[in-house]
């Protein structure tokens, strides 16, 4: 078996070996062109969009028709002149001002290639020369209160650069060519309508081509990179904490494991794979004790709501949280942060990027440190308790050899020595005071690699990605927590995920037709190293005489789980309003638990087995089709439905505690969503709703060992989920921002018995699934640089356990930010949690007495943070 998947893993890989190595001949050698009349409307993201009249004006030249068969002559292998511009000039316009490129006898100048960076617009033009009567370079600095600088000048291999330089922001520029030269007419963004149109013209990959946000059938909330940096969004919960019916449970920042939830569904079965899928660069995230980590230099976060399967490689039932990191740049350019706050915090970050070959390779390199104090203190040690600290680092380089390719090569690295999960009584009038013999430990290492491949052609574009991923946590923390040396438990997991996932879709312009196919493979290695429960010296006075001093239960377990998918999609918009689209997507996953092995060790004595088992297997699969339509009312309004099929397969326990709870089955599950995206006051106002309704069948239901807390089985059970989410983005003032969201839930059991003690739990609510969300930031941003933020988060009532005897009412956190920024830097005081809001962030319920532990408590600092 393990041949054959080598075998099909080879063929993936051959297919884009195939497509690597086709000549550049077509990217290299065409015939010779002349563009006249053409537009170009380029945004700030240096995305450029050609008109039909440059389509229409490529004909051609005069001095072409004189010749019978002008381009079939050797003559367009030879290398030509380049063009001489001979005056710059700055023109005055209704919208604000263009830029005049003339030449000497006429001759049209070749549509640039352009990027932004940051406040740049750079465009550099193909056969061409500056040759200016007075000057080497043509500059003028601050036009307009909105343009700081515009350069002119000459480059390598015969081209022209032009620069233009806003002061807070990329203009937009138009580009065309006419009789007089190239025109670049400039449109700065000064005005609230301007302000606002850039704000709510998000640009989202959510569908795998580049569209506007509120263009998406889908239900989506995109954190920007001005959002995420004015908000200082660096973890996983600050994330959740800005996106509706999105909500992530850590016990005061602890990586030791993160609970999530998306509408309702949780990774309180983490055996099994994760409801939602983690992406960060391409690489799947999985698993809550290696997921909540450090992500400096962040770029974007689109979080989907509802099953994404015939778009994504890995199949979601809950979601997508799709991340990336700024990407490496042609400039040279330095991100920097320095913050220091309470518990002896501190957080240092910093990202360096640019070429290495101009226009061709760039590089990024980014990453941050930080350490704390631990929130807890155990008073019988004198010792905090958990601390961390720890840090990542990230590389990246891109390169692109040719027009229609663009490779990029990623590697990362985490490496944290944290304490170890908090846990505490939670009717404690004290709860951050402990008394133990013990403070344990939680290490945390992982590595990342991926490369992604995207040849690129007018008919066609072809998407290779091939992504590793290791991760290893080794912890040690007390069970008795008490100053008695009674039990204590130790943990050491392993996963390594090797995928490969490979598209060819319709190229990103097409009108009526979008298709996409892929396949996926997913081979996922995770290996219970060793969980141990061992007796102290005090256990015999504590459990009974029977137990031995220094004896201690032992599981060790290795699995796999391989998946191979392949899906597709296609919609066709057969009158402009309206667009169909059709999707399928067919899974099948087989999980092995090659060894299984629990043991009884006495020191000096043979280990003496207690369970063991051997290739036990549980194979699953799927087809999971999505059926959409989306109509376009006006300009501003757009009402769209879906019906999707969700889906997680099923498994085998690495922690089972006898052989019925070794395998358990799938879950599978109906999406229905409707929703509307509107605009208002000219693009001021964006406001997007969606109702969807999610009946499961087979909801994996986890039980847990009340020793170490970790799921012991994995049941089968009915549900119902319901709810409604609300996303508000407004810019009622220049400078003001406003970001609300609210989400609904009702996730309860619809038909569920435990068959052990035949207690029903319908009509309970499902663990981990508040019953609302909301979240609400206002900031304001004055021209002389004072920076004001305000942020208010709130969770409706939660249930931790199946039984909803541990709960957490509604509450709601405040935080803040207030600083001045200069032209590179700022500097920011914060407070979060300001009024210091007492909540239960975990929970469980062991033999009656409730346990977990407690959300952040009020934490300031301040910031330095720089950009060049």
């Amino acid at each position: 078996m393990r041949q054959l998947n080598y075998l099909k893993s080879l063929s993936l890989a051959s297919l884009s070996c195939f497509l690597l190595g086709q000549t550049a001949h077509a990217a290299t050698v065409s015939p010779k062109e002349e563009i006249n009349d053409a537009d170009f409307m380029v945004s700030p993201n240096g995305d450029s969009v050609m008109s039909a009249s440059m389509w229409l004006s490529q004909a051609i030249t005069p001095d072409e028709a004189d010749e019978p068969d002008a381009h079939n002559t050797e003559e367009e292998d030879t290398v030509e002149s380049p063009i001489q511009i001979t005056d710059v000039q700055l023109l005055s316009t209704e919208f604000g001002f263009s830029l005049l490129l003339e030449t000497l006898t006429g001759e049209l100048l070749s549509i640039p290639v352009s990027e932004s960076i940051d406040q740049d617009f750079i465009a550099d033009i193909p056969n061409s020369s500056l040759s200016l009567t007075d000057s080497e370079q043509f500059q003028v600095t601050n036009p307009t209160d909105a343009i700081a600088l515009i350069t002119v000048s000459n480059q390598p291999n015969n081209q022209v650069r032009v620069v233009i330089t806003g002061v807070s922001d990329t203009p937009v520029v138009n580009v065309s060519s006419d009789l007089r030269g190239l025109v670049f007419n400039i449109v700065p963004l000064t005005t609230t309508d301007a302000i606002a149109t850039d704000a709510l013209r998000i640009v989202v990959t959510a569908e795998k081509t580049p569209e506007i946000v509120q263009d998406v059938p889908i239900s989506l909330t995109v954190l920007t990179e001005d959002d995420l940096e004015d908000a200082d969004i660096t973890r996983l919960d600050g994330i959740a904490g800005n996106v509706p019916n999105f909500s992530s449970f850590s016990a005061t920042g602890s990586r030791s494991f993160t609970y999530y939830s998306i509408r309702g569904l949780s990774n309180q079965n983490f055996g099994s794979r994760d409801p939602v899928a983690f992406y960060v660069d391409d690489v799947p995230y999985d698993y809550g004790g290696f997921l909540d980590l450090d992500l400096p230099d962040l770029q974007q976060v689109e979080i989907l709501r509802g099953p994404q399967n015939t778009l994504y490689g890995r199949s979601s039932q809950a979601g997508v949280v799709n991340i990336t990191t700024r990407k490496p740049t042609n400039e040279l350019s330095f991100n920097g942060a320095v913050s220091y706050g309470s518990e002896e915090n501190v957080d240092l970050r910093a990202g360096v990027s640019g070429p290495i070959v101009e226009n061709e390779l760039f590089y990024r390199l980014s990453g941050s440190y930080g350490r704390r104090d631990g929130f807890y203190d155990n008073s019988f040690l004198d010792e905090e308790y958990d601390e961390q600290s720890g840090g990542t680092g990230r590389a990246q380089v891109r390169w692109t050899p040719a027009d229609a390719w663009d490779i990029s090569f990623n590697a990362s690295v985490e490496e944290y020595r944290d304490g170890i999960f908090p846990f505490v009584a939670l009717d404690d009038d004290d709860p951050f005071g402990i008394e133990q013999d013990f403070n344990g430990f939680s290490d945390l290492n992982t590595d990342s690699q991926s490369i992604r491949i995207a040849y690129l052609q007018p008919d066609f574009r072809v998407t290779s990605i091939t992504t590793r991923r290791f991760s290893n946590q080794v912890t040690s923390g007390e069970i008795d927590r008490t100053i008695a040396d009674v039990l204590l438990s130790s943990n050491d997991y392993e996963s390594t995920v090797w995928t490969q996932e490979l598209r060819l879709q319709s190229p990103e312009d097409t009108e009526r037709w979008q298709w996409i196919v892929g396949g996926y493979f997913e081979s996922r290695d995770f290996d219970n190293n060793e969980t141990e429960v061992a007796f102290g010296n005090d256990a015999p006075a504590v459990l009974g005489d029977e137990i031995i001093p220094g004896s201690s239960t032992i599981t060790t377990a290795d699995s796999r789980d391989t998946t191979w998918a392949g899906f597709g999609q296609v919609s066709y918009r057969p009158i402009d309003p309206l667009s169909l689209t059709v999707g399928l997507r067919y899974e099948d996953t087989n999980s092995k638990l090659s060894s299984f092995q629990q043991f009884f060790r006495v020191p000096g004595f043979p280990d003496t087995i207690l369970q063991e088992f051997n290739d036990v297997e549980q194979s699953t699969d799927a087809f999971l089709p999505r059926f959409a339509v989306d109509y376009r009312l006006s300009p501003e309004v757009t009402i769209y439905g879906t019906i999707a099929r969700g889906y997680r397969p099923g498994g085998v326990n690495i922690l089972a505690d006898n052989a019925a709870s070794l395998r358990f089955g799938a879950e599978r599950s109906w999406n229905y969503e409707v929703g509307v995206k509107t605009t208002w006051l000219d693009d001021r106002l964006g406001v997007n709703f969606s109702f969807f309704h999610n009946p499961v069948t087979g909801y994996q239901v986890a039980t847990f060992d009340p020793v170490t807390l970790f799921t012991d089985s994995v049941r089968n059970a009915d549900v119902s989920i319901t709810g409604l989410e609300l996303d508000v983005r407004a810019i009622p003032l220049e400078g003001l921002t406003i970001i609300a969201g609210f989400g609904l839930t009702d996730a309860e059991f619809n038909d569920f018995t435990d068959p052990n003690t035949g207690t029903s739990f319908d009509n309970n609510s499902l663990p981990y699934a508040p019953d609302f969300t909301y979240n609400l930031a206002a900031q304001y941003r004055a021209p002389f640089g004072l920076f004001a933020r305000l942020e208010l988060q709130g969770i409706g009532q939660t249930f931790f356990d199946i039984e909803n005897e541990v709960e957490q009412g509604s509450y709601a956190v405040v935080n803040t930010r207030l600083g001045y920024e200069f032209d590179q830097y700022g500097i920011y005081v914060f407070a979060n949690n300001l009024f210091d809001t007492r909540y239960i962030a975990q929970g469980f319920n062991i033999d009656g007495t409730q346990g977990g532990s407690f959300g952040e408590p009020a934490t300031y600092g301040v910031q330095l943070k720089a950009s060049f």
